[in-house]
């Protein structure tokens, strides 16, 4: 068991999530540099809607995948090793696409391949910020570590700006350096939770017995929809906003940072009113919204305000979805399989963020509109709905009063 009460005196607790939460940032700041870029990309190398849309879905595969791996290894290795591990192997890819890999289409799949790693860090910092932290905080804790996604709205925000100021290299330079800045602070700065749960047993064992939890296929579903919403509007909103309302690209950036930090912002509160109601009622709230605003964007009203009114009320869904979700994962996985159960879950979440994406450069390529693809996910926000309702509330029941009965 982690010893959460000496774990959690002191200020170091609050360190720790400060420094996860920016080693999230940073990684995910890179992760994300190939989104913004996209249009100019589709512009210089003559890309159709659908090679757009795998570029910057590459790196989301990748990440996602690699989150399975990674969570594993954060469990025997912890947080400590693997955050300035995980910071400094992204500087590769990050160096390789702004010297040498944006010439062509095949170089840049090859940079966003790896630049994927970056997007894995995610698993890292969930078991790392549990342990540090009890049961009734950690709704909260794990909602404001999950705020660095809102390095995608760093990445958004300047990206373009800087290779129109200062060239095509210029955003990859700054991010190398700030990964490499990291990575060093995190190495010296960064210590796991004293008395932490450490797993002995072998990486397949484990992984075996992690897919055996309900909790790693329930929550995975629960993550694919509100992260995978998430990640698939931060690399698909500018190419939305640019082809379907006729924005200029830093319009588009711009407003496509609005959304992300809007879900940014919620993800904690989705942990904090976790913490104090349960996850399953937040779950609940954030599938109905999703649905209705989906279902509403669908038949493509104007931007001004239907629309934004709409994307917004999606982006806060979705970022206290994503918070909620992990608030239930502290809650009923097992403590030595949290890192795994997480690598699962947010690999379940990149998923759902790469095939939205795709699916919407090829319904737009045959049909020349997205409302399509945007019922789709009101249709699947809906189903994903009934499964909290029926299916994942009985199931956190029976978790809770196993977990009340053996204390």
């Amino acid at each position: 068991m982690t010893n959460a009460p000496a774990a959690t005196r002191g200020r170091r607790p609050a360190l720790m999530l400060a420094l996860a939460t920016l080693g999230f940032a940073v990684n995910f700041w890179a992760w994300a540099l190939l989104s913004p870029l996209g249009p100019r990309f589709k512009e210089l190398l003559g890309l159709s809607s659908g090679q757009q849309a795998l570029l910057v879905a590459v790196p989301v595969i990748v990440g996602s995948l690699g989150r399975i791996p990674v969570g594993a290894l954060t469990d025997r290795f912890g947080g400590r090793v693997m955050f300035p591990l995980i910071s400094a192997a992204t500087i590769v890819p990050v160096l390789f696409i702004g010297l040498f890999g944006q010439t062509s289409l095949a170089a840049l799949l090859i940079g966003g391949f790896f630049l994927g790693i970056g997007g894995t860090v995610f698993a890292v910092g969930v078991p790392f910020v549990n342990a540090w932290f009890p049961p009734h905080r950690r709704g909260l804790a794990v909602g404001v570590f999950g705020a660095g996604m809102g390095g995608t709205a760093i990445s958004a925000l300047t990206t373009v700006t800087l290779v129109r100021t200062g060239g095509a290299a210029t955003p990859f330079l700054i991010t190398a350096v700030v990964l490499a800045a990291y990575a060093i602070v995190a190495w010296l700065v960064l210590r796991d939770a004293p008395g932490r749960t450490v797993a002995t047993q072998p990486l397949a064992t484990r992984m075996a017995a992690t897919l055996k939890l309900a909790i790693t296929w329930q929550a995975g579903v629960l993550y694919a929809v509100a992260f995978g919403g998430y990640v698939a509007f931060s690399v698909y909103l500018p190419a939305y906003l640019q082809t379907g309302y006729g924005l200029e690209l830093a319009d588009a950036a711009n407003r496509m940072a609005g959304f992300v930090v809007l879900a940014v912002l919620a993800r904690p509160l989705g942990g904090w009113l976790s913490d104090r109601v349960g996850p399953i009622p937040v779950l609940t709230g954030v599938f109905v919204l999703i649905a209705v605003m989906a279902g509403v964007q669908a038949l493509t009203p104007s931007l001004m305000p239907i629309g934004t009114i709409a994307f917004l009320t999606m982006a806060a869904a979705l970022g206290a979805g994503s918070g909620a979700t992990f608030a239930l994962v502290a809650q009923v996985a097992p403590p030595d399989k949290v890192g795994t159960v997480t690598g699962l879950v947010g690999a379940a979440g990149g998923l759902g963020g790469f095939v939205p994406p795709l699916v919407m450069g090829f319904i737009y390529g045959q049909l020349g509109s997205y409302g399509l693809g945007l019922a789709l996910l009101a249709i699947t926000a809906a189903l994903t709905l009934a499964l909290t309702v029926i299916v994942v509330r009985s199931a956190a029941a029976r978790r809770t009063a196993e977990q009340v009965g053996t204390r």
